[in-house]
């Protein structure tokens, strides 16, 4: 049986209704697996981090601004492509935004 890792993020959305899909928002997106660096340039040049488990279990944590919709969309068939099981996707809040 696999130890039960437990991710914790805030969520921060934009808008008062929390719905504000349009136009660019920053992404943290977790994946189980490994990504190197060499990936950024197909993933919207997001930041790419590495968490590791003390069991060796090995998380990807992708972190960036996306343009829209159709760029989250990019990302995340590139990590289906890569079969990497996802974790978490969580809208964070843009740079100078409150």
């Amino acid at each position: 049986m696999l130890p039960q890792a437990r991710l914790l993020y805030s969520i921060h959305m934009n808008s008062p209704s929390g719905l504000d899909f349009d136009g660019p928002a920053a992404y943290q997106i977790t994946v189980r697996g490994m990504i190197t660096p060499a990936w950024s340039g197909r993933l919207e040049g997001m930041t790419i981090n590495r968490l590791s488990l003390d069991d060796g279990t090995i998380f990807t944590v992708l972190t960036g601004e996306l343009t829209d919709q159709a760029a989250l969309s990019g990302v995340l068939n590139t990590l289906y492509d890569l079969q990497l099981p996802l974790v978490a996707v969580n809208k964070l809040p843009l740079a100078g935004s409150h």
